[in-house]
């Protein structure tokens, strides 16, 4: 990933870099699980998307969670810059966040099982940084597409906050909000540290344990 020794701050949309109307080209198939990688998904299929921190560990954390997951994928989201590319992101002018989508079937994964590993796999009381990624690229967000996972997501958070505070930690500074669009990134970022086993991971949790089920029901 690229570093900044730059102040992060989030750009108004006046700020913002413009980008452009055309979607990048990326991979057609998930590289692990071998199925498409956008839609249409499967009926009765649920989406999300999580940020926290570089999306090439974050997509993994994912996609190894067994076979409720359908498909996964990395992207941009939460800013201002139409179909940005990976070098403008990381400018920390396009007011993105990395993100991952999670493709799950609900009938084989809770989505409490998708929070808990959220939760447990960054710090989310960092702000516009995870370790030593520094930038609002690396902010932790949950966006959601049903107003149930919202709930749950906000509930979720309210939870492991005292369980962090009781811990010493700090406050949570991740957004949940309803999912903004979302610009898939370009073909190399897709499941790479499937692509590059040994390649940059910067992904590390709090060591706390989110108190959340993961059975399904």
């Amino acid at each position: 990933m690229l570093f900044s020794s730059r102040s992060p701050a989030m750009p108004t949309p006046a700020e913002a870099l413009p980008g452009r109307t055309t979607p990048l080209p990326t991979a057609a198939e998930h590289f692990v699980l071998h199925r498409p990688l956008k839609p249409p998904y499967p009926a009765g299929f649920e989406q999300v998307y999580f940020a926290l921190g570089c999306f090439w560990g974050a997509e993994r954390a994912f996609w190894t969670r067994g076979d409720g997951i359908w498909v996964t994928a990395v992207g941009y989201q939460g800013g201002s810059t139409p179909n940005p590319t990976y070098e403008e992101v990381c400018t920390g002018r396009t007011g993105h966040t990395e993100s991952v989508l999670v493709v799950y079937d609900p009938a084989k994964i809770a989505f409490e099982a998708l929070l808990k590993t959220f939760w447990e796999s960054h710090d989310p009381t960092q702000g516009y940084r995870q370790g030593n990624d520094i930038g609002t690229q690396y902010r932790s967000a949950i966006y959601t597409t049903a107003d149930a996972q919202l709930k749950a997501a906000q509930a979720s958070r309210d939870m492991y906050a005292a369980a962090l505070a009781k811990a010493g930690h700090g406050t949570i500074t991740t957004e949940i909000a309803p999912a903004p669009a979302f610009y898939f990134a370009e073909d190399y970022h897709q499941q790479y540290l499937a692509k590059v086993p040994g390649g940059y991971c910067g992904l590390g949790g709090t060591g706390i344990t989110c108190p959340l089920p993961q059975k399904v029901g």
